[in-house]
C-alpha cells in the first residue's frame, strides 16, 4: 500500500440526529466535534440523518402504500373476479 495517500482510518462515534441513538464504528470521516464514549474515550462525533434506530425499515414502522399486488389490480381495473 502506498504511503501517505490513504485517509486516516479511527473510530467514530455516528449519533441519528432524530433518535439520539449513537454507535461506535471504525471510519475516515472527519469532524471538529468529538464526544466521550462509554469506555471513557474520546471519540470525533458524526452527526446522521438516519440509521438503524429510526429507519422505518428496521424499526417495524414501515408504511406499505402499495397494498394489491399486479394480478388484483389487473383484475379490478377490467372487471375480471376471482370466483
Amino acid at each position: 500500500m502506498k504511503q501517505g495517500i490513504h485517509p486516516d482510518y479511527r473510530e467514530v462515534v455516528f449519533q441519528d440526529s432524530s433518535t439520539g441513538y449513537q454507535f461506535l464504528s471504525g471510519s475516515t470521516a472527519t469532524s471538529d466535534e468529538t464526544v466521550e464514549w462509554e469506555d471513557g474515550n474520546t471519540y470525533p462525533l458524526i452527526r446522521v440523518e438516519v440509521t438503524s434506530d429510526s429507519h422505518p425499515f428496521y424499526t417495524g414502522k414501515q408504511k406499505f402504500t402499495q397494498a394489491d399486488g399486479a394480478v388484483d389490480r389487473f383484475n379490478k381495473k377490467y372487471g375480471l373476479s376471482n370466483d
